[in-house]
């Protein structure tokens, strides 16, 4: 199947870039970006992985806040790894990638994942500190939040062979 016009305008230009041509064009670079986009991912996910868990009721002795305020700098700092890593490889296969269903797929779970988390960090349990026990809404949220990293994961897996 086809990539959708304005992506595929968009994966042609970037596959065009002087990065996405070093990308392509240097033996060691593409491994080296690759290794940066998991060291992040690992980053992100293992510091949203540990508050979903504690939100979903394992380590009750932490501070769901005390929690929050140590592990989501890691999260929002591995951002700096994930995003511009994560370009680098698209241009190196930007119309391939484009193209790709299970492609298409991963960056449509990555989008709810995200929306999960505004939606979690607007929920009335975090907006008043996290001091009760947290209610089904917030379990929920922790739950579909380490359902849609396992998913992007195992998507970003399966790119290898599809």
């Amino acid at each position: 199947m086809p990539a959708p016009a304005p992506l595929a305008d968009l994966a042609g230009w970037l596959a065009a870039t002087a990065p996405a041509e070093a990308m392509r064009s240097n033996a060691w670079l593409y491994p080296a970006v690759e290794t940066a986009h998991i060291l992040g991912f690992v980053l992100l996910v293992g510091a949203v992985a540990m508050f979903d868990l504690r939100v979903l009721g394992f380590g009750r002795a932490l501070p769901p806040r005390e929690l929050a305020r140590y592990l989501l700098p890691w999260s929002a700092a591995s951002l700096l790894l994930v995003v511009p890593s994560g370009l680098l490889l698209f241009s190196a296969q930007a119309g391939d990638m484009a193209a790709n269903q299970v492609f298409l797929l991963k960056m449509g779970l990555v989008i709810a994942a995200g929306l999960n988390a505004l939606a979690f960090h607007l929920s009335p349990w975090w907006r008043t500190g996290g001091a009760q026990a947290p209610g089904p809404r917030a379990r929920l949220h922790a739950g579909l939040s380490l359902l849609f990293w396992i998913a992007v994961i195992t998507c970003g897996r399966m790119l290898a062979y599809v």
